[in-house]
């Protein structure tokens, strides 16, 4: 068998997928902030407006259930270089439309396209470097995704202030474009891209992919906490923003810069994930982010003054990407034989609990305001991440006595 390539031959290819990955995660949040002018320029309500929103999120989420035949068939670094360049267009056509209803076509396209960049990124990362040395890998592939994030949350807005909604969508169609051409040239330049890109080899097809993964005991375990995890955390973190203006009566900007303390946290989480890891271990990040975050959902609920938010929102951040980051690590590990195919499931798990969570907790929010959900989340989270962890050990130590494999 064919031993992995070594990671001096995949830093920069890695770090072109984490730029393709910004791009994606931008495009999950870049419309929030300017949904109010394209509502004035479409000649439309802002709550008929949101369904660009609504159409994204449902396309982004349900197409990365088959990214993972797509990625298996024509390989994973081939792939995302491909949907990079189909999202490029797309994004642009975004900002070309004259109705809602073309803009919401173009949308959809946007999801389908960008969908499973960051999925089939992963599964790529899985094949090339060993477990061993793969969370710290994902840690700084991270900050791309965090950065998009942060991007799309803020620097939306202030674009689309300064330049228009149309413009918003001709920058980031430039940056996909910018990735797609990057990955494209990786592929040229380098080798080993394109030798673990090749195309793998089909055990029947996407059903029989997906009964590989789901026989497992330990997949359906991560799937699940992946789930409880999105629900308890992003279903909630929606509903940070519109507490602290209800509350405090803080301006929306300033509620934007508050709620992107979140993506800050998860930075100083990625700066310093080989020091994390090698100090506190899997289990030792679980449990600890998950103390962080109960400790930040505790202070948004019994907060004084506003400025206790960033703080708040900080912990949160640091505290999941701790958790997070050790679920995707496992996660590309959980079927190896069918590893994109595991990774869609896996980020598909993630939309389809942030779909649950909000919609669990809108009617809370409406009639209680959002201190329940966030004394919610503070209990339900850590708890989560205990059993997360015990059934981490429980794994160990079955691997441990398990007899080694025969050459």
């Amino acid at each position: 068998m064919r031993n992995p390539v070594t990671i001096p031959n995949h830093n920069r290819a890695i770090l072109l997928l984490s730029l393709a990955g910004f791009a994606s995660q931008a495009m999950v949040r870049v419309s929030d902030s300017v949904l109010p002018q394209i509502a004035a320029d479409l000649a439309v309500t802002i709550g008929a407006a949101s369904i660009v929103v609504t159409a994204y999120g449902l396309a982004h989420g349900t197409v990365q259930l088959f990214g993972g035949e797509i990625g298996d068939r024509f390989g994973k670094y081939y792939s995302v270089a491909g949907l990079s360049a189909i999202a490029a267009i797309v994004t642009v056509l975004c900002g070309f439309s004259g109705s809602l209803s073309e803009l919401v076509v173009y949308r959809l396209l946007c999801g389908l396209a960008a969908g499973c960049i960051i999925p089939l990124a992963m599964a790529y990362i899985g094949d090339v470097v060993p477990y061993e040395q793969r969370q710290p890998v994902l840690g700084r592939y991270l900050t791309g995704q965090i950065s998009g994030l942060l991007f799309g949350q803020v620097a939306g807005g202030v674009l689309g202030d300064l330049f228009g909604w149309r413009n918003v969508f001709f920058i980031l169609g430039g940056i996909f474009a910018l990735a797609a051409l990057a990955l494209i040239a990786e592929l040229a330049l380098n080798p080993a891209t394109r030798a673990s890109s090749a195309r793998a080899e089909r055990r029947g097809g996407l059903i029989t992919e997906y009964m590989i993964v789901l026989r497992s005991p330990w997949a359906r375990f991560l799937t699940a906490c992946v789930f409880v995890e999105a629900a308890l955390l992003y279903g909630v973190l929606s509903f940070i923003g519109a507490d602290l203006h209800l509350r405090f009566g803080l301006s929306f900007t300033m509620v934007g810069l508050v709620v992107g303390c979140f993506a800050i946290g998860g930075l100083a989480y990625s700066f310093t994930v080989r020091i994390l890891v090698n100090r506190l271990g899997q289990i030792g990040l679980v449990i600890t982010g998950g103390a962080l975050v109960s400790a930040g959902f505790l202070i948004l609920s019994i907060q004084p003054v506003w400025w206790f938010g960033p703080l708040a929102t900080t912990l949160i951040g640091l505290g999941f990407y701790m958790v997070h980051n050790t679920f995707q690590t496992n996660a590309t590990q959980m079927s190896p034989q069918a590893r994109a195919t595991s990774l869609a499931i896996f980020s598909s798990a993630l939309y389809m609990g942030i779909t649950v969570g909000v919609a669990a907790a809108a009617p809370i929010v409406d009639r209680f305001t959002a201190v329940p959900v966030f004394l919610t989340s503070a209990i339900g989270f850590p708890l989560l991440c205990a059993i997360f962890a015990r059934g981490l050990a429980k794994r160990r130590r079955a691997e441990s006595l398990a007899p080694p494999m025969a050459d």
